[in-house]
């Protein structure tokens, strides 16, 4: 990016807005801390860690320096891939998820849920996130997104059957969550944390209360036969929806809490709350945990026993890739027919009622009102002497006119 003679300086990069929150935390300053520092209040610092709005000026500049990424194109992230290192076609390395039979794996990677054991810190891609340089070279956006699904959704799958109990849902969770994600492709390649957000999609899918209403899905698969998969389970499904999500993610996934708090769009705070008192319900219905020394290695017998959780069920297998990617151009089309369609019976209606309609005003009919200034009858008029003379002659011919005719009957 070059400087402009004539132009003003170029604004202070920023990262994402994730990524703004889990600096800040990272540096241990609250918002009010970042407020003050910067002179504004702490829903402005809110609204830039959730991207509704961004910095700008000196602000901009102070932000960007607070958070230690001024200078720099793209903030540290720990997911990244070291320099040394040659760079992978896909940035899927803090959640990528791997099939368990696959040949081989990654460093540190769980295969069982697609977690990273032991992260290390590592910077990020010089040229953004997505793909990296030697990626988007080589790889075209079929491939790219036939790299991700590969990586990720097998074990995505058998995320969503922790999260729900359901292994049809899971297997439909994926696919949807892929099929929006290649109708969005240019968005979620540029995103730092690609399976990340195929995972968030899957999630939200997953838990959606309108499955209720689906016979199907209305009650859980049956738990396992092993007694202690079984309690593990159900205890797992037995929490708030809020408490399981957190729980797998941070336990089960391997996310830093401020990253799971971001993902479950909670404060860190509420994440941390909604951990513990969720760790101590499963703690109360599986006695094999309650022996674990410590909050850090009860998470350690919690990710070893949903890892086996996960590994030990059968859970469906997703469909290929070039299934996925036709069948989300499929429902893209079908969209856009049925947004066509509308807008064409919308038009028709439209041309329909201003050819009907009238084309000058019309006055309406006044309303009815009584009549005034009329007299009424006050009774029989007095007789004219006409009218006497023809009544006379009426009655006479009453009394004298000739007698009726009476028929014969031989």
């Amino acid at each position: 990016m070059t400087r402009s003679i004539t132009g003003p300086a170029p604004a202070a990069p920023l990262p994402s807005p994730k990524e703004r929150r889990r600096l800040r935390e990272a540096r241990a300053l609250s918002e009010e801390e970042v407020a003050r520092a910067v002179g504004v209040t702490p829903a402005t610092v809110r609204s830039w860690e959730k991207g509704r709005t961004s910095p700008r000026g000196r602000r901009r500049a102070a932000y960007a320096k607070l958070l230690g990424c001024a200078g720099h194109p793209s903030a540290p992230h720990p997911s990244a891939p070291p320099p040394s290192a040659p760079p992978p076609s896909v940035d899927v390395t803090r959640s990528s998820t791997t099939s368990p039979t696959a040949p081989a794996t990654e460093p540190g990677t769980d295969p069982a849920v697609g977690t990273r054991t032991a992260p290390e810190p590592e910077p990020a891609p010089p040229e953004g996130p997505g793909l990296v340089p030697r990626a988007r070279e080589s790889l075209t956006s079929e491939e790219a997104f036939d790299v991700l699904y590969s990586r990720t959704a097998p074990g995505l799958t058998r995320q969503v059957f922790l999260l729900t109990g359901r292994r049809t849902l899971s297997r439909e969770a994926v696919e949807h969550a892929f099929r929006i994600a290649w109708q969005r492709w240019p968005e979620v390649v540029r995103d730092r944390d690609p399976a990340g957000w195929v995972r968030a999609a899957a999630y939200e899918y997953a838990m959606s209360p309108w499955h209720r209403l689906r016979p199907a899905h209305r009650r859980a698969d049956p738990l396992p036969g092993d007694p202690a998969r079984g309690a593990l389970l159900d205890a797992l499904l037995g929490l708030p929806p809020s408490y399981r999500r957190t729980l797998l993610l941070h336990d089960g996934v391997g996310l830093g809490l401020p990253e799971t708090a971001a993902e479950t769009e909670a404060s860190t705070p509420a994440a941390a709350s909604r951990l513990v008192n969720a760790r101590t319900a499963v703690v109360e219905q599986v006695p094999g945990l309650v022996e674990s020394p410590g909050p850090g290695g009860r998470s350690v017998v919690l990710h070893e026993r949903l890892r086996a959780l996960a590994l030990a069920e059968d859970v469906p297998a997703p469909p290929s890739a070039p299934a996925v990617r036709a069948g989300g151009e499929r429902v893209a089309e079908l969209w856009t027919r049925a947004a066509l369609c509308f807008g064409v019976l919308l038009i028709s209606s439209t041309a329909f009622t201003l050819h009907t309609a009238p084309t000058r005003y019309e006055q309406p009919l006044a309303p009815a009102a009584r009549v005034g200034g009329v007299p009424p009858l006050g009774g029989p008029q007095k007789l004219t002497p006409q009218d006497l003379e023809l009544q006379k002659s009426l009655r006479d011919e009453l009394t004298h006119g000739p007698e009726r005719l009476v028929p014969r009957i031989p």
